[in-house]
Order: structure tokens, then sequence, then C-alpha cells
């Protein structure tokens, strides 16, 4: 069995979630029995991943693998041939988009990772608004497609399934939910990085409006007024939050940090909250949780699904709510289980992951090998 990859994400940003899921996936057929694995890619010349992947001859930037013009080079020129010549049974996209803009040769299946639906349905920061409008439109059309070519489409959880069902209900047949894999390394605390508090609560992710970062902020400055809390620790730029929220007391900033430094970092931290409004899956939430560390997330999305019942929920837009949270939490330090959010987070490790890829596999290439 010869399955190809779409491993794109990698080359353009290997520290990205999506970059992360696609190199799981790649494990988990690597471990597959009989499944020779097929990396599908476009960079420049010297890149390394011209030596382990298939890539067009033409030179790619990889800060512009994105851009229109390169995506319908990749996906309506490279992609269909070289998928012909490689003789594959299947083929994955792994980024929401990227499946050739032609229909599969015969025995080859197509599926489309959806990892969510946030850039339809969200504003997403874009430089101006006519390129908001341009990418929205770009995003809708390439969604489209690709769920019409596809003959499965894979989604973390159930409510991108969910919101997958009610955009697109005539391909709905198609959705089967593939939680993410969260691999459960042990953290290194030699790899914490230098100068953070000694008690810290944490938030990763920042970039998107719908993280939520700045209304946290107000509400962590506004309560740490009333009486003290742990620093805050923020996992992102410090320019994606207002500039009167860039440099409060007891805010702290990371940014470009590996794995073992995030893993750290996990481990340090007496909590970790999400205050999303809408999340596809919550990738830091089990992150942080495989470290033994406790959680406290917005309510709605897929936050309910990744989260434990008993994790503290908070509604993303409650001020008060969310003040008072805080409040309590921050009087409780280190009284959450780190053995019970161990155990919750081995329901997303790569063992389980790989056992519901294959039970998803057996489905989709039935009868076509």
């Amino acid at each position: 069995m010869r399955i190809g990859i779409d491993y794109r994400p990698v080359t353009a940003a290997p520290w990205s979630g999506i970059a992360r899921q696609t190199l799981a996936l790649e494990a988990a057929l690597q471990a597959r029995a009989g499944c020779e694995v097929l990396r599908f890619t476009a960079c420049p010349a010297d890149h390394p991943h011209r030596r382990l992947a298939c890539c067009p001859a033409r030179p790619s930037p990889v800060n512009g693998l994105h851009r229109p013009r390169e995506r319908l080079g990749f996906e309506g020129v490279f992609l269909p041939q070289a998928i012909r010549d490689q003789r594959l049974d299947g083929y994955i996209a792994t980024a929401n988009v990227g499946l050739p803009l032609w229909r599969a040769p015969r025995g080859v299946a197509y599926v489309q990772l959806l990892h969510d639906l946030f850039q339809l349905t969200l504003r997403n920061r874009h430089a101006d608004r006519w390129r908001e409008l341009a990418y929205r439109l770009i995003d809708h059309g390439g969604i489209r497609r690709s769920l019409a070519t596809a003959d499965a489409i894979w989604v973390p959880s159930r409510h991108t399934a969910a919101e997958a069902a009610r955009l697109f209900p005539q391909w709905a047949a198609k959705v089967a939910v593939l939680p993410n894999a969260v691999p459960g390394q042990a953290a290194d605390p030699q790899a914490l990085p230098d100068g953070l508090p000694s008690r810290f609560w944490l938030l990763v992710g920042s970039r998107e409006p719908r993280k939520n970062l700045p209304w946290f902020l107000e509400q962590w400055r506004a309560e740490s007024e009333r009486g003290p809390l742990p620093a805050l620790v923020v996992v992102g730029a410090v320019s994606d939050a207002p500039p009167h929220l860039r440099r409060l007391p007891g805010l702290n900033w990371l940014s470009g940090i590996g794995d073992a430094e995030l893993s750290a970092v996990y481990a340090a931290a007496e909590r970790l909250w999400q205050p999303s409004y809408a999340e596809g899956f919550g990738l830091p939430v089990v992150e942080a949780l495989a470290q033994g560390t406790p959680v406290a997330v917005a309510s709605g999305s897929a936050l309910d699904e990744v989260a434990p019942p008993d994790a503290p929920r908070f509604a993303p837009d409650d001020a008060a709510g969310l003040r008072a949270l805080m409040r309590r939490l921050a009087a409780e330090p280190g009284g959450a289980d780190g053995g019970a959010g161990r155990r919750w987070a081995e329901r997303y490790g790569l063992e389980a992951y790989a056992g519901r890829l294959n039970l998803l596999l057996d489905v989709l290439l039935r009868g076509r090998t």
C-alpha cells in the first residue's frame, strides 16, 4: 500500500499545530504494516525536503506556499501527474485544502483533513480588508472543491464535524472524526527558558482573534489590581496584543520556542488557561494535561470535548465570571490531580491515534486494492 501525504505544512511552518499533526500522521502510517509513505511538498531549490519528498522542479519560497499562484501550480499541475507516476493507493491533504484540482485516478482514494472552518465563519487577521475578502473567497472555493473531490473528510472533533455538516450538508456522509494526536513526552526541566517566574499561569496561542487574548488580558489585569494573582506567561508574539496590554506587570511573552521548551513550560505552569471562543480541537489543552498541568477553558466549540468534564469552565464573554474563577483558582494552587490529567490525555496519544487512523483507512481502502 502506497499512501501520499501533503508535507507542505511541515515545510512551511514545522512548529505549527497542523505541521505537528502531519508528522503524527506520517509516523502512524509508517507504523502500519505494509504501508509505504510518500511525502509531497514544494520548497526552495536548496531545501532539505527535496531529499525526502516528491517536489516540483520549479523552486518555491517557503513563506509563500499558501499563495494562490503557488497552490495552483502545485495542486493543478504538479500533483495530479505525480500521484499517477507514484502509483498511489491514497493521498491525504493535511491542511484544510490541498487535494488535486482534478478527480482522482481510478483506484486512488483522496482524503481531506479538515481542522476547522473558521476561515469561513470568523474574521481572521490579514493586512487589509481587501486581502481578507480575497482570502475568504479563495478559502471558500478551495475548501468546497477539496470536500467535493474527497472520498473521505477527517475532522478532529465532533464540533468540527457538526460545522462541516451545517455548511456543506451535501458531503456530510463523508465526514468522520479523527481526534488529533498529542504525544505525551516527558518534560525536561532543564529545557525551561530562563527568566520565568516561579509561579505562573500559562496561555498558548495568540494570533487569531478567536484566541480571545485581549479580552483575557483585560480581565487578568483588572483582577490583579484587586489583589495578587499568579504571573501570566503567553506563548505568542507580543504584537498580537493591543499596545496598552503588551507590557503589563507580571506578563511574560515567549516566542520561537521548540517542542522541548514548550513541554517544560507546560510542566512548570500552575495552570493553562484557554479562553478561545472558537476551537476546532484545542491542542494546548491536551498538551498541558499530558504534562499533569490542570486547565481552565472557555465553554463552547471543541474545548467542551477535549477538556475533562471536571475542568473549570467560563463563558468566553463573561468578564465577571472569569474574574471570579481567577480569584478562586489563585487560592487553590496545586490542588489538581496531575495523574488524572495524564490519564485523560492518553486517549489522544499516538497509540490511540494510530488505532483510529487504521480503522478509517481500512474503511476507505476496502475494495480499492
